[in-house]
């Protein structure tokens, strides 16, 4: 094995070349270890498998049911962006044109906009996903070259309150725990966070901790009943955004029971005063009434918390994506302040990146608030510092903050910033309000969209799109959760025309500098390779709270992923934090901060009585731009939907599969309805992934609100008021073709847009000696009418469904009826290859069923248009041994626990996301 993806070696006599490269996952914060199979032959490279790495110490082998199918996303190169694309005039259709005209048109365009309405005018939006050269070039070239801090992240969107709680609280940005904590932690406190399908790896390492030791409890903050919440110790099922009310509560019962640590508070922290004597008015009774949970459950929690001999606090989105989440975060870490539950192992507040290097852009300061190393924009010093290993003038860094995502797109649609370069991330599928972004695009004068995949709402707008290589074709750095440094590393060359995002940062930079820099000044540009890009971030870090001056990409390959700070002359990176005692402060005390409760910022009213929350399905990704391409990971959640309590559903005459219109303030979408009493009666949920790209809307942030938290700038993006009402339309159909699935997707994907409902899925095949890249490409759609017979027609040529030999079709014009079912002839006899079903109800559900399930059609071929009975769905629990819900509830009945269904069935055997689920059927039998 070459671990840096070293030379290939031949392997066989077919000469193919093999190799296996180590690198690490590009899904969420986990940062976990990989190693990439590839082959090379005559007709090119690929990637062929993923295993996860047995060396990493984030993971330890263990993949997620996401990371186990990185090759499938991988392997086909339909979608993917492959030559640099330019248009003349708004409106007109991009052309392909070579990297040095994308490259000056794009530079020329900046520079010129630069000279005519100064730096502010051009911004920057980027992505956690981008690695940490990639940010760093992005960084210098906004704030060191053009001047201006309008460069912000999708991070904005998921961090940056868990960013102010940890400055605000400590003196510095980052965790002050490690991964080993998991194991350590006898109390864990689970506060918006579900884990089980947000960050599967460390939920396994969670899940043997607590088997090994059951004396361990777990306490989950959450309104919905998830399947984190579903397996905890006590679930405070709390109104949405009533946490601080919670932990204000507890509180307060441990300052009565006098579990603080009183000698920590006096000697390493400040403003405990305050916040006691703001604490006075949060009874647990009263706290409680807020949450609207018993005042007992709140005691317990807290007199689990305080008495713990190693008390661990979980937390994400559910606290962060609010318009008051800064104070959120405050208020837990405080319960670890006041009870010095931190600094030792198994103790601490703990904040779960969401993306795999949000951490690294915000060490590079690649975000409108900071600069690079944890300085501050607004301190003269640290504009100096920053200046000076520049080699920058004095005075050349603005000491404006930048807009953050929300404002920046506000000062696009405003008019008052002019261009934005949007690199590897999706705002009109990912920001709130999106009805508003898309506005925003609209107007700019100038938008270049840096992007590996033609497939998302955002490229449409862009005047110049630049193809991006993308993971497995990278070289670089991530930072995870815990701190720790990994490398990023290429197992195949960039397809196409595609280049790395530092490159072409750098390329328009050396342009741009070319134009605008003052005579004589020292060239910004000169690193031309990730290490040397890498050293000049680890010289920033020098002397900071960050400092990596012991860093650098020899020691990355010699001894593997390390923690910071990590300085010159250090053996090792430090796992915990403040252990000592003495915090990232000027006066080197922890701080406390008053922090009343505050409600949501949009209240129910009686036009809008819902409160929507939105979350993650456990085999999808952000906007599904690489999840979406594995048609196995739709097979536990198959299709966008609204889930609603029965109660709730049964007062509005709603049934389980009606399509319903969820709507707010600021626009509105259609879903198809999901009955759960996972969630709460008078609130409903929603899954964020689902996109343009699959549906007939922009997903749900057509009805997410954009209020900010005034300190973090991240938006409330977990909660709106909403209605809903069923979604009366006349005409419905359904349809369904094998093939190659990108290429059917692609085709469909532009005539989603004219119904009043379509959502697109992708379902694997299930013959085993199916061609790569075949599977099932579902549609549902729905409009007040038939849709016109041109539309009807695009359909056809995109599936390749018109009538013909081996195509029936009954159709009746007076009702509306349309009745099409194309076939294949195997040595196995008939089988079901495509079908459109469209009438004035839905239908058709039983002949698609028969046709996914694969097996020969049994009769006439004309049988498949008699009425037959409908057949339930069977969702699929185990992605990775397809086992279904029926087949594991059959055990269960017949006594089956855990450990019996792995055995007999397989499932949660392989990643292991599925064993939640499992435990909640198992326990739900048992309480039967």
């Amino acid at each position: 094995m070459d671990g840096a993806g070293g030379p290939l070696a031949q392997a066989d006599p077919a000469a193919v070349e093999r190799r296996t490269t180590r690198s690490t996952c590009c899904y969420c914060g986990v940062g976990c270890g990989v190693r990439i199979h590839s082959e090379r032959d005559t007709s090119g490279e690929r990637i062929v498998a993923v295993e996860g790495d047995p060396d990493h110490p984030a993971n330890h082998g263990r993949l997620c049911s996401k990371g186990r199918t990185l090759a499938d996303s991988a392997r086909s190169l339909h979608g993917r962006v492959l030559s640099p694309e330019l248009r003349g005039r708004r409106g007109e259709p991009r052309r392909a044109v070579d990297w040095g005209l994308a490259l000056d048109t794009v530079a020329e365009r900046l520079a010129a906009i630069v000279e005519r309405h100064g730096p502010d005018a051009v911004a920057f939006y980027l992505s956690g996903q981008l690695l940490t050269e990639d940010y760093y070039v992005f960084n210098k070239l906004a704030k060191g070259l053009i001047g201006t801090n309008n460069i912000d992240t999708n991070s904005r969107l998921c961090m940056s309150s868990a960013v102010t709680g940890y400055k605000l609280a400590f003196g510095a940005d980052g965790p002050p725990t490690c991964y080993e904590d998991l194991e350590h932690a006898k109390t864990v406190l689970f506060a918006g966070s579900n884990a089980a399908y947000a960050h599967p790896v460390l939920f396994r390492r969670l899940e043997e901790a607590k088997a090994r030791d059951p004396q361990v409890r777990w306490i989950v903050v959450d309104p919905r009943r998830t399947d984190t919440a579903a397996m905890a110790d006590l679930h405070l099922a709390i109104q949405p955004g009533t946490d601080v009310a919670l932990f204000n509560g507890m509180l307060h019962h441990l300052v009565w029971e006098g579990l603080l640590d009183q000698d920590f508070i006096r000697e390493r922290t400040t403003g405990f005063a305050e916040l006691k004597q703001l604490l006075r008015d949060y009874t647990p009774s009263m706290a409680a009434q807020i949450c609207g949970i018993p005042a007992a459950d709140l005691v317990t929690a807290a007199e689990w918390f305080g008495r713990s001999p190693a008390a661990l606090s979980l937390y994400c989105m559910g606290l962060n994506q609010s318009a008051h989440g800064t104070d959120k975060n405050l208020a837990l870490i405080h319960l670890h302040l006041a009870t010095r539950q931190l600094g030792r192992p198994g103790a601490g507040p703990f904040s779960l990146t969401g993306q795999p290097n949000a951490m690294g852009g915000r060490e590079v300061g690649g975000m409108a608030t900071m600069l690079a190393a944890h300085r501050e924009i607004a301190d003269a010093a640290h504009r100096a510092e920053v200046e000076a290993l520049w080699r920058l003038a004095p005075g050349t860094l603005s000491p404006r903050p930048g807009l953050a995502a929300v404002e920046l797109f506000e000062g696009l649609r405003a008019g008052k910033v002019k261009a934005v370069w949007i690199a590897c991330t999706n705002p009109v599928h990912s920001m709130p309000d999106i009805g508003a972004v898309r506005e925003a695009l609209h107007k700019a004068e100038y938008v270049v969209v840096q992007e590996a995949f033609s497939g998302t709402d955002t490229v449409p707008f862009a005047d110049a799109l630049l193809p991006a290589s993308t993971w497995g074709e990278k070289e670089g750095t991530v930072t995870n959760s815990e701190r720790r440094i990994s490398r990023v590393r290429a197992a195949v060359a960039a397809p196409g025309q595609a280049r790395p995002d530092w490159w072409i940062a750098r390329e328009v930079a050396r342009r741009i500098e070319a134009r605008l820099a003052a005579p004589g000044a020292a060239p910004l540009f000169e690193a031309d390779a990730p290490a040397a890009i890498f050293a000049e971030h680890r010289a920033l870090t020098v002397g900071r709270d960050l400092d990596i001056g012991g860093l650098d990409y020899a020691r990355l390959e010699d001894q593997g992923p390390q923690q910071w700070p990590f300085p010159a002359g250090a053996a090792q990176g430090q796992a915990r934090r403040y252990a000592d005692g003495v915090f990232a402060t000027a006066d080197g005390r922890a701080r406390f901060h008053a922090t009343p409760y505050r409600p949501v910022a949009e209240p129910i009213s009686a036009r809008f009585p819902l409160r929507l929350l939105t979350g993650r399905l456990r085999d999808q990704w952000h906007g599904m731009s690489r999840t979406g391409r594995v048609p196995e990971l739709f097979a536990h959640s198959p299709e966008p939907g609204l889930r609603m309590h029965p109660d709730d559903a049964v007062r509005r005459g709603l049934k389980a599969g009606e399509l319903v219109r969820v709507a707010s303030k600021r626009g509105e979408l259609v879903l198809p309805l999901e009955i759960s009493d996972e969630v709460a009666s008078g609130t409903v949920f929603a899954a964020m992934h689902w996109s343009g790209q699959y549906l007939s809307s922009g997903g749900i942030n057509e009805v997410s609100q954009p209020a900010v938290d005034a300190r973090s700038r991240q938006p409330e993006l977990k909660h709106a008021a909403v209605r809903v009402e069923k979604a009366g339309f006349g005409w419905h159909l359904l349809a369904a073709r094998r093939g190659e699935a990108l290429a059917l997707r692609a085709a469909v994907q532009p005539l989603l847009k004219d119904c009043g409902y379509a959502g697109l899925s992708l379902q694997a095949d299930v013959d085993p000696d199916a061609p790569e890249g075949r599977a099932w490409l579902v549609l549902r759609a729905a409009s007040a009418e038939a849709m016109p017979a041109d539309w009807l027609a695009a359909l056809d040529a995109a599936l390749d469904l018109a009538a013909g030999a081996d195509t029936l079709e009954y159709r009746d014009a007076r009702r509306g009826l349309l009745k099409r079912v194309a076939w294949r002839s195997e040595a196995g006899g008939s089988f079901i290859d495509g079908l459109l079903w469209s009438d004035v109800q839905p239908g058709g559900e039983s002949l698609l069923r028969t046709a996914l399930a694969g097996g020969a059609w049994r009769g006439p071929r004309l049988a498949a248009f008699s009425a037959l009975a409908e057949v339930a769905r069977d969702p699929v629990v185990c992605v990775c041994r397809q086992v279904t819900e029926s087949a594991i509830r059959h055990e269960v009945r017949a006594g089956a626990d855990v450990p019996a269904l792995k055995q007999k069935l397989g499932c949660g055997t392989v990643c292991g996301s599925c064993v939640p689920q499992l435990t909640q059927f198992v326990r739900q039998a048992a309480s039967a």
